[in-house]
This record gives structure tokens, C-alpha cells and sequence, in this order.
């Protein structure tokens, strides 16, 4: 059984503390040393810092039970707010670029290294800690909106790794060409990751169908169905947040009874939600004998 998505709430909220806290870091770190890489590191966790509320907003909106408006709830809402992280990402990769290279035109002297590469580990190790907490909620209640949270963080961290080694570089080698080389790196790797998360929030919100790998489950369980008489046909699948839906026509032989169908039908549709948890399963019961049974709706 996946989390209850209310209390999902609480860590957007971690994910919103992380980055107060690091942007307050890897601002001090930008301001002592006047490094262009790290005010792109601060500029990212600005992003998070956005995308945190986002999150906070639309895991509220999600968790909102089914109304009449609403008959298979607000799940999908969450794909609002990955698909706006992402556009976020976009633009401060952006701004990073336009700086870089304004400061590769014109290079600066940077100071106080030292103090700033700690100040940026420690901003790290903080975003490395929130990130984990949030994959491993994101992962348990299959939230897409965790999930995207957790990857700006990790994509925080793995920036400020490469921040902190090209900026000690250049406090050993005075290379400053350096610096905003660094910074340009890491504003293509953000648009890196705010394509993955375009494309992921796109395809919820598309109704693409469910993983491989879940299609393969469903498969096993409707093989052995079919080894007590049944077939099936027009299995139609799709996913919104923690939610999945399966939908499937089911043949049984024509002297089957209703009676004994509809037990069949409620077995194979229990046996789904077993294995994948959070699945609406719905059949559409039909005679194996009669021709237009093998008609899907596409046919018509």
C-alpha cells in the first residue's frame, strides 16, 4: 500500500528548508570569492527553492479526494507542477550561460577561495541529505512530483561537486578562464535534466501508457486467465501520479453463466491490484463465440 498522499505534504516541505538553506549558503560563497560558478550554483538553488513551493502546492491539490468534477481525483495535478519545475530549470540554465559567458569576455579575479569551497561542501551535503529522503518517499508513493524535487537536488549536488573542483583549480592553477567554463557545464547539464522532466510530464499528461515492465506484469496475470478459458482483447492502460488504470476486455466461453463470469472478471481484476498496487482495473465482460466480441472501439 502506497503513502497517503496528504501526508506527502510534509516533504515538499524538507525539500523547501534545503533550499532556503543552501541558496543562504552558496549566496555567502558567491559574495566572498565573486566566482561566476558559484552564483550559478546559488541560481540553481534558487530554481529549488521555486520548484519547492510548486511541489508543496500541487501535492496539496493532488491529495484532494474525487468529487463530482473530479470522479477519478486530482492526481493528475502533480504533473502540473514537474512540467513547471522543468520550464524553471530552462530558464536558469539560461541566465547560468548568459553570465558565463559575459564572464569568460571579461574575466574576474576571484577571492577567498577557501572559505567559499566550504561554504559550497556544506550547502551540498545538505542537499545530498534532503535528496535522499525525498527519492525514497518519491519511489514508495510512486509521486512524480517527489521524484522531480529529489532530481533538482541531486542535480544541485552533482553541480556543486564540479563547482567545487574547477573552483579549486583555479585556486591553484589562477586559471581564471576556469570559472565560467565550469558555469557553462553545468547550465547545459541543467537543461539536461529539465528535459527528462519535460518529457516525463508530458507523457502523464498525454495518457501514455503504463512502463514496460508493469504491461509485462499485467500480461503474466491475464496468461493465466487463459489457461482456465478466458481471452482478451483492447487492454488499454495509463498512469496519473500514484494511480494506475487498466481497462480490458474479457472473453469467457458462452456457457459460461453471468454468475460464473463475473467471479472470474473479479478474480482477474483482484489479481491485478496485487500486483501493482493503486490500480483501477475495469473488464468488460463478452462471449468468446460471438464475432463482434473481437470489435474494439478503434474498429468502429
Amino acid at each position: 500500500m502506497t503513502e497517503n498522499r496528504s501526508s506527502l505534504t510534509r516533504f515538499a516541505w524538507i525539500s523547501i528548508g534545503a533550499s532556503l538553506l543552501t541558496l543562504t549558503l552558496k549566496s555567502g560563497a558567491y559574495l566572498l570569492t565573486n566566482s561566476v560558478g558559484f552564483l550559478s550554483d546559488a541560481v540553481e538553488s534558487l530554481v529549488n527553492l521555486a520548484a519547492g513551493v510548486m511541489a508543496l502546492a500541487m501535492l496539496t491539490v493532488a491529495a484532494r479526494p474525487a468529487d463530482e468534477d473530479h470522479a477519478y481525483g486530482h492526481s493528475k495535478a502533480e504533473y502540473f507542477s514537474s512540467a513547471v519545475e522543468g520550464i524553471l530549470i530552462l530558464v536558469a540554465a539560461g541566465g547560468i550561460i548568459v553570465a558565463a559567458v559575459q564572464r569568460f569576455l571579461d574575466p574576474q579575479p576571484l577571492e577567498q577561495l577557501g572559505i567559499g569551497l566550504v561554504v559550497s561542501a556544506v550547502a551540498s551535503l545538505v542537499n545530498f541529505a534532503a535528496a535522499r529522503v525525498l527519492f525514497a518517499a518519491g519511489k514508495r508513493a510512486h509521486s512524480i512530483t517527489l521524484e522531480a524535487d529529489a532530481h533538482h537536488l541531486m542535480t544541485d549536488v552533482w553541480t556543486s561537486v564540479g563547482v567545487i573542483a574547477g573552483v579549486g583549480v583555479v585556486a591553484v592553477t589562477h586559471w581564471q578562464p576556469l570559472d565560467p567554463i565550469i558555469a557553462i557545464l553545468v547550465g547545459l547539464n541543467i537543461i539536461r535534466t529539465a528535459y527528462q522532466l519535460l518529457r516525463r510530464s508530458v507523457a502523464g499528461l498525454m495518457d501514455a501508457s503504463l512502463p514496460e515492465a508493469e504491461l509485462k506484469v499485467i500480461e503474466t496475470v491475464m496468461s493465466r486467465y487463459r489457461e482456465r478459458g478466458v481471452a482478451f482483447h483492447a487492454l488499454r492502460t495509463r498512469q496519473a501520479a500514484a494511480r494506475r488504470f487498466v481497462s480490458v476486455h474479457m472473453l469467457a466461453p458462452g456457457a459460461w453463466t453471468l454468475h460464473d463470469a463475473h467471479h472470474i472478471a473479479e478474480d482477474f481484476e483482484g489479481d491485478v491490484r496485487r500486483e501493482l498496487a493503486d490500480t483501477i482495473v475495469q473488464t468488460h465482460l463478452e462471449p468468446v463465440d460471438d464475432e463482434i466480441s473481437m470489435r474494439d472501439v478503434h474498429d468502429r
